[in-house]
């Protein structure tokens, strides 16, 4: 399944059968089952950039971490540490804040992890598919949440750049368009027309400019997140001073991008470890 001309999209089907990879260790960041990430560390010594790994599957609880482990053996066999981080969904205790919040304390979890496993920490890089880009988006932006926001942290660890896969980084828009259905409205609470305050602290778009580089990758073939829908963000990112990026993939859908062995995923490997260089 290669992801070119002759071969049909992939599916969701062909997604949950992508390779269960195990990692080099398992980390919990709280009490919940789904408070923990999986670490893979290179097979050269360290201090090793990190990617900060997040799946996507509409923020659903039916949807975990499994299927990128393909991808993040993929990574560290180039030399760059990976954290795959899983987190509360819908459907599991998820939804606001708590899917944010979990997401944030995952990363922060680095700091932990650091000193062991000799982690370079002024060179991690969130990336993530589907709705996890919007919350490897939101990582980025969140330094800019006031204090009283709900999802707001105290010193986050910082991030120096993203790579969102068929990501969904405006939240409102992507409400208005239903894009995962009902998902995002479930995920904040309301709409955009009853909960802009909570649109205003979760939406990449809103935290833009987000102040680092952010690459946008999308499958030509993306029947599940509307291409157009990103573009409008990259170009009104670009216009706020960012160094956004959108790179369209011929032949590829929604899925193709997370399957180390297709040209998609292997072009989400190279940009994983040029930006973590």
């Amino acid at each position: 399944m290669s992801g070119c001309a002759d071969h049909p999209p992939q599916t969701v089907e062909d997604y949950r059968r992508l390779a269960v990879v195990s990692a080099s260790r398992r980390s919990v960041y709280g009490a919940h089952p789904s408070q923990f990430g999986d670490l893979f560390l290179p097979p050269n010594s360290g201090p090793h950039p990190v990617v900060a790994l997040i799946h996507g599957g509409c923020w659903r609880a039916e949807y975990g971490l499994e299927p990128l482990g393909q991808l993040a053996q993929a990574i560290t066999a180039r030399g760059v540490a990976v954290w795959s981080i899983e987190y509360r969904r819908l459907g599991e205790g998820g939804g606001w804040p708590d899917t944010f919040l979990d997401v944030g304390a995952a990363l922060d979890h680095l700091r932990t992890l650091a000193g062991e496993h000799t982690l370079d920490l002024r060179r991690v890089v969130a990336a993530g598919h589907s709705a996890g880009g919007h919350l490897a988006l939101w990582l980025a932006g969140r330094w800019k949440l006031p204090a009283s926001s709900p999802l707001y942290t105290p010193n986050p660890l910082p991030v120096y750049g993203v790579v969102s896969l068929a990501g969904i980084p405006d939240l409102a828009a992507a409400a208005t368009q239903e894009v995962c259905g009902s998902a995002v409205s479930e995920l904040i609470g309301g709409l955009p027309s009853t909960r802009a305050d909570r649109y205003a602290d979760a939406s990449p778009a809103a935290l833009t400019p987000l102040g680092v580089p952010h690459v946008h990758l999308h499958g030509r073939e993306d029947a599940i997140v509307p291409l157009v829908l990103v573009a409008q963000y990259v170009a009104a990112a670009v216009q706020a001073g960012d160094r956004a990026t959108l790179e369209i993939l011929p032949g590829a859908g929604h899925f193709e991008l997370v399957d180390a062995r297709t040209a998609a995923g292997q072009r989400v490997v190279d940009l994983c470890v040029r930006l973590t260089a």
